[in-house]
């Protein structure tokens, strides 16, 4: 049996786009797992979920725990404001998370959504699967 530790590290601040993003990640875990029994094939996927307040905090947990895993899913949302506070947010959590990946050469899916308002964050709120994906595939292909 192949297992996989995952790691979901997810920005709390906005709850009502944070669960969904949530759960459509946990879904996709589940539906690898038993996409591969019906293959005949033994994958088992552990999660661990760690909360933080806000987007910018990701990278230093990510940084904090990226050892003890196979790979790492992003969760969360910035919704710009009427400062440029949005895009300092948003480039510096993704060239953080990038720069661990590469450095580190582990899958991290960055599943951090950048939207102008709340209503595109709601419509985009189930793209954790995005990410969950991106991580699954590239652990699976070195398997």
């Amino acid at each position: 049996m192949k297992k996989i530790n995952i790691l979901i590290v997810v920005a709390s601040f906005y709850p009502g786009i944070s669960k969904p993003m949530i759960n459509s990640a946990l879904k996709y875990l589940k539906d690898i797992e038993e996409k591969a029994y019906s293959l005949k094939a033994s994958i088992k996927i552990n999660h661990k979920i760690i909360n933080v307040p806000g987007v910018f905090e990701i990278p230093v947990l990510i940084a904090r725990n990226i050892n003890r895993y196979d790979g790492i899913i992003a969760l969360g949302c910035v919704i710009k404001g009427q400062t440029p506070h949005f895009d300092f947010i948003s480039r510096a959590s993704t060239d953080a998370i990038m720069k661990l990946s590469v450095d580190y050469k582990k899958p991290i899916g960055n599943g951090i959504i950048t939207c102008l308002n709340m209503k595109q964050a709601k419509a985009r709120a189930k793209k954790g699967r995005d990410a969950a994906e991106a991580v699954i595939s590239i652990i699976l292909s070195n398997i």
